[in-house]
């Protein structure tokens, strides 16, 4: 998963997506597959991408107690997706049961999907995390602290903004992944993200892989956008 760029498949249905990525023709990517799709489409949207050869996050955010999180990652684990996701905010319990989970569904002889834990949303401000979660600290030590039980509970690594990768990095290690959506290049819109970055900026942090969406997607020219992308990405690693 390292170095690797992420394509957030933000539509709302196959239909959409199997247009998104025709002018990508066979291509092996690495796609996101959010609530908004899978809720719509199901299992069905899984198998579809895995037959194209794609590598798939399945960004569900579970956060629940933590015998239901547990049997929910087993049968997520039966679809094979390379990664998959959970609220750190569930707890240290919760997250070993995501673990024990997958670990439980996945096919013998096959590698368990990695698993990482979403600390603190990327659209979340600091003045929005003290006054409307009461969390005292800042965000900075909020999501290293997530950071620490996920590491602690034997997840693969989390899902945080460029800003918190490289303390991330340095108390947790190079091999725990962090994942950072918000990444946007100079000229573009900031949306509702609060806590963006360029490539170059995640790459110099130690992010270990970046989420696109809109810039891509809703692109005129996806495929060219991509390839855009794709250097800036691979630029900033030089």
């Amino acid at each position: 998963m390292d170095n690797s760029l992420i394509i957030a498949l933000d539509f709302a249905d196959a239909n959409e997506v199997s247009h998104f990525l025709k002018p990508f023709g066979s291509r092996h990517l690495f796609v996101k597959v959010g609530m908004e799709l899978y809720y719509q489409e199901g299992p069905s949207i899984i198998h579809m991408l895995k037959e194209s050869g794609h590598r798939i996050f399945l960004d569900l955010k579970l956060h629940d107690i933590p015998n239901t999180v547990k049997s929910a990652m087993k049968g997520l684990a039966r679809l094979n997706c390379d990664l998959v996701n959970v609220h750190a905010a569930g707890g240290k319990e919760m997250m070993q049961s995501a673990i024990e989970g997958l670990e439980a569904g996945t096919t013998s002889g096959m590698k368990r999907p990695a698993c990482i834990a979403v600390t603190q949303l990327t659209s979340t401000s600091e003045e929005q995390m003290g006054q409307e979660q009461l969390i005292k600290v800042s965000l900075q030590e909020s999501v290293i602290h997530y950071a620490s039980l996920a590491k602690e509970a034997g997840l693969d690594g989390v899902v945080c903004s460029a800003w918190e990768a490289g303390s991330i990095r340095e108390k947790l290690g190079k091999d725990f992944y962090t994942v950072t959506p918000g990444i946007r290049m100079e000229a573009d819109a900031v949306g509702d993200q609060k806590r963006v970055a360029t490539p170059a900026f995640a790459r110099k942090s130690g992010v270990t892989s970046i989420v696109v969406g809109r810039s891509i997607t809703r692109s005129s020219d996806p495929l060219k956008s991509y390839q855009q992308w794709m250097e800036a990405w691979k630029g900033a690693q030089q």
